[in-house]
């Protein structure tokens, strides 16, 4: 499994980049792991549900019943991955509301469940680079995309 993370505010390049990695990584049957977040998580995930054969699994920092989605506005992806045999994960009990605490122990997890670590497009002082942190503490290979391919010329239909 690869754990796939970055900025909320990604980029059009960011998201396209985490949406064709995350497609053919599944393609290749690689799971991927990631946080729902929006942004680049949403693109890993909706990548890995864009190929037939790849699963995906997103791990919350909050409770895993309808209600408790967030943000709510990845609620249909949500429903796609369960739809797809994919996993929604969380430490935290049903009815747990996200709180801003609960966001770096997420990020452990989704590098403790991965064996390596993609980092797509990350702000210095982020979540995705507390993953970073954890999976590098953990053992594990961290991958960053190079700054070069955001500036390459992506079509919307990637």
């Amino acid at each position: 499994m690869y754990g796939m993370v970055g900025c909320r505010m990604a980029s059009h390049a960011g998201q396209t980049i985490a949406r064709v990695l995350g497609r053919e990584l599944a393609n290749r049957n690689i799971n991927i792991v990631s946080g729902l977040a929006i942004g680049i998580d949403k693109y890993a995930h909706l990548g890995a549900l864009d190929s037939k054969i790849g699963k995906t699994i997103a791990v919350l920092g909050c409770g895993v019943a309808d209600e408790d989605i967030y943000p709510y506005e990845n609620y249909k992806v949500f429903e796609r991955i369960l739809e797809k045999g994919g996993a929604v994960v969380s430490e935290y009990g049903l009815g747990s509301k996200p709180e801003r605490k609960h966001f770096p122990a997420r990020n452990r997890i989704i590098s403790g469940l991965s064996d390596k670590v993609i980092v797509v497009e990350a702000k210095k002082r982020s979540g995705s680079l507390i993953t970073v942190n954890w999976a590098l503490e953990q053992g594990k290979d961290v991958f960053a995309v190079p700054r070069k391919y955001f500036f390459k010329k992506f079509s919307r239909n990637q």
